[in-house]
């Protein structure tokens, strides 16, 4: 009886790490949706499936709840690119 109720939650935290790794951003976001209609804790579920908590619709993308000014995309500064030099050794 344990083993098959611990076996059932190693295969619950299984598909929910699947799900945050490898469904898309609009499934992810329907699937914290119906998960907050059904009480759970919005912003937990939204950091478990990787998505942005939203104003309860589910789709984050209107921005309806913050201050109105969309952020700033990061800037990179020039010539901060990250090279990887490699060296090449001849076979003896």
């Amino acid at each position: 009886m344990w083993q098959e109720a611990i076996v059932c939650c190693i295969v619950a935290a299984a598909a929910l790490h699947a799900a945050g790794k490898y469904l898309p951003a609009a499934a992810r976001r329907r699937i914290v949706h119906l998960l907050t209609r059904c009480g759970a804790d919005q912003a937990r579920m939204a950091a478990l499936l990787k998505t942005a908590d939203s104003c309860g619709d589910g789709c984050a993308s209107c921005g309806s709840c913050g201050d109105g000014a969309a952020p700033a995309p990061p800037l990179e500064a020039p010539g901060k690119h990250r090279v990887i030099k490699l060296r090449v050794q001849s076979g003896r």
